[in-house]
């Protein structure tokens, strides 16, 4: 089969290698890929430009294209695929709305009693800063739209949470994602990132991981992308995996079914195990990146089985397996990440098992940095212990100027384990 992979980052390297290894896959293009991404054949479509994509699915005679951004999902891109007679990986628009506005993710939890935050949605700035006024604090201010990630503030004070929503309501710091806010409480707990995949109707959850949000060692600094992860998560144990299942997983997904938005593909469950349970921080329509570099290396199953099996709805003849070991990713960044920073520095890397580049571009025979996050160094092992050992050795070894990254990914884990 002539695979299709929709997307450039570190989280697409990923998907790219993993397909690779199905004895289904021959020809896989990625659009527009990155420098690093030698697996694939890149080609220069963006993946916000939908109508240059179907064109080249139809004239490449594509025979699965994988969706994996959540730009293009929430913009349709499945539904064009589909409607062009190309199947696809990913929801459609109508289910990509899960990620495309916190809004309708938060009324769809209330609606059907799946544990959240509580919460308030505002499009008007007044109103909002008067709420502000009777809370306690901290509280969380999110852009209600799509903003790489970044759209998420905890506010220590009232001062933080005005000037959270003055950000995004007035500078609109995140462009039209922040026309509306979700004011939420503030939860504490371990987080939990699991990913699962489900054609509408069963739901096969990965292996869980932890991400490491924040850009400084000890949590500290801005919220990023991802720093790196680990997987699997010591806090999420078998009883409350059974408890996600029961109380958030499968009502998620038969809540949109409901709602006449049928999810097909990977559902992104963002947890907090607080006090009294788990509950839902956010959902990603897709891959989360970096869990994907921590998630996917840990797969035994054919991932191409997978996602078809999501397209076709023969998710419950599946059998999805995971090794039983630990993985480490660690972010190299480019320094100044994720505001501003120097890029066009030449990367050395001497080796490609467990690499998986992001903002890097290609010049003659030199990957040159050229984003914030430029790759992620990824170790398997028996352990968690050696698996972050190993990453960190690995990371040793690939240098470029402006290079950085967190040196305590797993620590808290690590800690978890100990208890």
């Amino acid at each position: 089969m002539d695979i299709m992979v929709i997307g450039g980052g570190g989280r697409e390297h990923a998907v790219v290698k993993a397909l690779k290894k199905s004895p289904r896959v021959n020809k896989i293009y990625a659009l527009p890929g990155n420098g690093g991404m030698r697996e694939a054949i890149t080609v220069d479509i963006g993946a916000k430009d939908l109508n240059k994509i179907v064109e080249f699915a139809l004239s490449h005679k594509i025979d699965y294209a994988v969706v994996t951004p959540d730009d293009p999902l929430v913009l349709g891109l499945v539904d064009s695929l589909t409607e062009a007679g190309i199947p696809c990986f990913g929801p459609d628009k109508k289910a990509a709305i899960i990620e495309g506005s916190k809004a309708f993710a938060k009324e769809l939890m209330n609606k059907y009693g799946i544990p959240t935050a509580k919460y308030r949605v505002f499009s008007d700035r007044n109103k909002a800063v008067s709420y502000l006024k009777e809370q306690t604090y901290p509280v969380v201010v999110k852009a209600d739209g799509l903003a790489l990630g970044k759209g998420v503030i905890i506010a220590a004070t009232e001062k933080e949470a005005v000037a959270a929503v003055d950000s995004m309501m007035q500078d609109r710091v995140f462009g039209d994602s922040g026309k509306s806010v979700v004011i939420e409480e503030f939860l504490s707990g371990p987080e939990v990132s699991v990913l699962a995949f489900t054609d509408g109707k069963t739901v096969k959850p990965m292996v869980s991981s932890m991400d490491h949000k924040r850009a400084k060692d000890g949590d500290k600094g801005l919220n990023t992308g991802g720093m790196g992860t680990i997987a699997p998560n010591p806090y999420y144990t078998e009883e409350i995996a059974k408890r996600c299942m029961n109380s958030i997983f499968l009502p998620t997904v038969r809540a949109m079914e409901k709602e006449g938005r049928t999810f097909k593909g990977c559902l992104y469950f963002g947890l907090m195990l607080t006090k009294d349970g788990p509950k839902v921080i956010e959902y990603n329509c897709r891959f989360g990146d970096p869990e994907t570099q921590v998630v996917l290396p840990l797969m035994e199953t054919d991932l191409l089985d997978a996602m078809i099996a999501t397209t076709n709805g023969t998710l419950d003849k599946t059998e999805i397996r995971f090794k039983q070991q630990a993985a480490c990713c660690v972010i190299m960044a480019s320094d100044g990440y994720p505001l501003s920073y120097e890029k066009g520095f030449e990367i050395n890397c001497p080796f490609s098992d467990g690499v998986y580049f992001a903002g890097v571009k290609k010049d003659g025979d030199k990957l040159l940095t050229s984003g914030g996050r430029v790759l992620g160094v990824t170790a398997t092992a028996e352990t968690l212990e050696k698996a972050i050992k190993s990453a960190y050795e690995k990371v040793e070894k690939v240098s470029f100027k402006n290079a950085y990254y967190r040196k305590d990914i797993g620590k808290k884990a690590l800690r978890a384990k100990e208890k």
